[in-house]
């Protein structure tokens, strides 16, 4: 079997709003065809024009390639080699980055490549499977006042949430506000759900600021505090990390087991969130989990997006021993409810499955496809 094509395709809805941090607005769709008539799919969480221009480009030298020529030709079951192949191939403009997010997108086609000619989910390729459902946590952004957080918490728990995340909107901008809308959340939960809290970069890397904003969460009994610096404040991370005992965790900006390594050794955070679209792809996300495992370091991937990302994600809390939750965006786009035919909905535990059929076994919708994309390309 032999790569044929590689289509970096631009996915938008009529209007998007660039002030929320909602990046299902918009996707960067990766179509990976074969001469045996087999195509994987992937999808890559970023700015999809720039994203696009890294698998269209031509090449500039040895170490600065399109990633299409780069695959043109190969072997699509030889994900390793290609893998590797691809980073050398851009090493000079894309240790991370961009270039990393679209190497992603291409590993995740690969791997629906190799189940589907395989005739075995990915999961079953990646290691043997530990579970067949994974605990989902509901992933919204965050309301702006606590009478929207009461009511987003309560619809989403009676929906059959057993955890929910909410992130970014006001955060950081007011931290007694920070702790009355966590509060809201708590209130709402009830005895059974838990509360995340995603403070969306909202502290920079005031580390004060943080430290006391996570001892009132800690006192709320929210589980989990996630991303309250920028991505390089490790010393911002460290000192938290040092200093509270809620769970600290970040990484879904961050790409590479190299890039994740400095973020657990001088950031020192509890949980590592690599995001399979951004991180390296399926591949590098197992390696990553590897290293965080050494290190006593739990990992949760970082899903927000379509379908695609969901099948992934599940595929790979599959196959991880210390697997805690599912990230299920409830963005109401119709990117993340209808881009792929096969939904993954909730069980009645709060549980979503992971999926059976060969390759990541979801399905692209042509008519949502042709919908969105971009100037018909």
């Amino acid at each position: 079997m032999r790569i044929t094509d590689v289509e970096a395709v631009v996915l938008r809805q009529s209007e998007v709003d660039e002030s929320i941090a909602d990046g299902s607005q918009d996707d960067l769709l990766i179509r990976v065809s074969t001469d045996e008539g087999i195509v994987g799919i992937g999808e890559v969480d970023s700015s999809p024009e720039v994203v696009k221009a890294v698998v269209e480009t031509r090449g500039s030298h040895a170490i600065a390639h399109g990633l299409r020529e780069l695959l043109l030709g190969e072997d699509p079951l030889d994900i390793e080699r290609l893998w590797q192949r691809m980073y050398r191939g851009v090493i000079f403009y894309g240790r991370r980055g961009v270039a990393i997010h679209a190497i992603s997108g291409v590993d995740i086609a690969l791997w629906d490549i190799k189940g589907q000619a395989l005739g075995q989910p990915v999961c079953e390729l990646l290691g043997t499977p530990v579970r067949d459902r994974v605990r989902a946590y509901a992933s919204r952004l965050m309301p702006d006042s606590p009478e929207e957080v009461t009511e987003a918490v309560s619809e989403l728990a009676e929906q059959g949430f057993t955890a929910i995340k909410l992130g970014w909107g006001p955060l950081g901008a007011e931290p007694e506000h920070d702790i009355r809308l966590a509060s809201a959340a708590r209130e709402a939960a009830g005895d059974d759900v838990e509360i995340l809290i995603d403070a969306g970069l909202g502290y920079g890397a005031d580390a004060a600021t943080a430290t006391r904003v996570a001892r009132e969460l800690e006192q709320l009994g929210i589980f989990w505090l996630e991303e309250p610096f920028e991505p390089d404040a490790y010393e911002a991370y460290a000192e938290l990390a040092d200093a509270v005992e809620i769970t600290v965790a970040a990484g879904e900006q961050d790409a590479t087991r190299w890039g994740f390594r400095e973020l657990i050794e001088r950031g020192r955070v509890d949980i590592v969130q690599p995001d399979v679209t951004r991180c390296g792809g399926i591949t590098e996300t197992l390696r990553i989990a590897e290293l965080a495992r050494s290190r006593g370091v739990k990992t949760v991937p970082h899903a927000w997006k379509s379908g695609i990302i969901k099948a992934a994600s599940l595929h790979v809390n599959a196959v991880l021993p210390d697997a805690l939750f599912q990230e299920y965006c409830v963005a109401d786009t119709p990117i993340n409810t209808r881009l792929t035919v096969q939904r993954l909905p909730l069980e009645d535990d709060g549980c979503v499955a992971v999926p059976t059929g060969p390759g990541l076994g979801v399905e692209l919708d042509p008519d949502v496809v042709a919908h969105l994309r971009v100037d018909g390309r």
